[in-house]
């Protein structure tokens, strides 16, 4: 195990700049996630620091030890790919040791690691079997094996499940997020799912444009995102908007929403400014008078819950309400949030009003 530091890294194809003064410390024993939509530099920030891509600027270090000039193979890293990247005419007992050959260890240290990530990650009765013969996700446990083996100082994962159906993805999530608690080792993990980020990681990064615009843990980012942009991408469904004037008023703060206010914190806004409020769908709730007129579209029962997806003076609206609800579309209902959970944000400059 070790702690990975970026140092003002910077990263340019030519003229474009994929990544903008990085700086980033990944704790000893972390599981960090990487996310973003396409195009953000979690990818490239991944590729740099496995060796597969140079930096334009700046310092990585793995353990304290700048790796900038170092070939992949000489950083003790392992990495799993999205596209598994075995070898197709090796065994699945083959594909584990392979690497060990190489590293000229002795036979009984290759066996005993082979048959340790083996019984760890549930391979043992398919070491015989090449790639063809196995499922997606075994493919993918073979591929964590393979890195597993190596024990490296830091586990790097791109995008590992992408390939995989949404049940199994599910259990592989189950399966890696265990993993780790087991080894504690230090981990990087990119993926564009912020799902997957909100469910494994220790800490998330949010990448948009090659900077960084928040790290926290998962529920800190899902209830106390710093811009709009954090507060749109992390949760699912995702958080809703309504833009309006902040009024203050003598028993508190609202928003002017169409002809309609909502009841809002208090938070360090001009009177008459134009802000954008946040709420997510669960903080929304159906009232029998006053509050916001909700124009339902669609009604999708889940079992345990009801989302509803409509118009609030229209601006997309979504609801999620626990139970069953006897709503049909193209009924009006009315809308209030919780004020504690109601985020004020700063139109102009998507920063957060506090």
């Amino acid at each position: 195990m070790a702690e990975v530091a970026f140092k003002q890294v910077q990263k340019s194809f030519g003229a474009v700049q994929v990544l903008k003064q990085i700086d980033l410390t990944v704790k000893d024993g972390e599981f960090l996630v990487l996310v973003g939509p396409s195009g953000c530099g979690k990818s490239t920030l991944l590729r740099a620091l496995a060796g597969l891509e140079g930096v334009t600027q700046g310092r990585i270090l793995i353990d304290g030890r700048v790796v900038n000039d170092l070939p992949p193979k000489d950083r003790d890293i392992a990495m799993v790919f999205q596209n598994y990247a075995l070898y197709p005419h090796m065994s699945v007992l083959e594909n584990l040791t392979f690497a060990l050959k190489l590293r000229d260890l002795k036979p009984d240290e290759i066996a005993a690691r082979a048959n340790q990530a083996a019984t760890i990650l549930g391979l043992q009765d398919l070491l015989g079997r090449y790639p063809r013969h196995l499922s997606g996700g075994q493919r993918q446990r073979v591929a964590m094996g393979r890195a597993i083996v190596r024990d490296p100082k830091v586990f790097l994962f791109d995008e590992p499940l992408s390939n995989l159906d949404a049940k199994l993805r599910v259990q592989m999530r189950a399966e890696i997020k265990a993993l780790h608690q087991r080894l504690r080792a230090t981990t990087v993990y990119v993926t564009h799912d912020q799902i997957e980020a909100m469910t494994m990681a220790d800490r998330i990064v949010v990448l948009n444009g090659g900077v960084i615009e928040q790290i926290g843990a998962p529920l800190e980012l899902y209830d106390d995102p710093d811009n709009l942009f954090v507060a749109s991408f992390i949760g699912s469904p995702s958080m809703n908007f309504f833009k309006g004037k902040y009024e203050l008023q003598s028993d508190g703060a609202r928003v002017r929403i169409g002809d309609f206010s909502l009841q809002v914190p208090v938070v360090n806004a001009r009177d008459g400014q134009d802000v954008t409020v946040g709420v997510r769908p669960e903080h929304l709730l159906v009232a029998d008078a006053g509050g916001l007129p909700f124009n339902v579209d669609v009604v999708e029962p889940t079992g345990a819950s009801t989302e509803l997806f409509g118009t609030v003076a229209g601006q997309r609206c979504c609801v999620i309400v626990n139970g069953r609800l006897p709503l049909k579309p193209a009924q009006n209902v009315r809308l209030a949030a919780e004020l504690d959970n109601t985020l004020i944000f700063d139109t102009d400059t998507s920063r957060r009003l506090r």
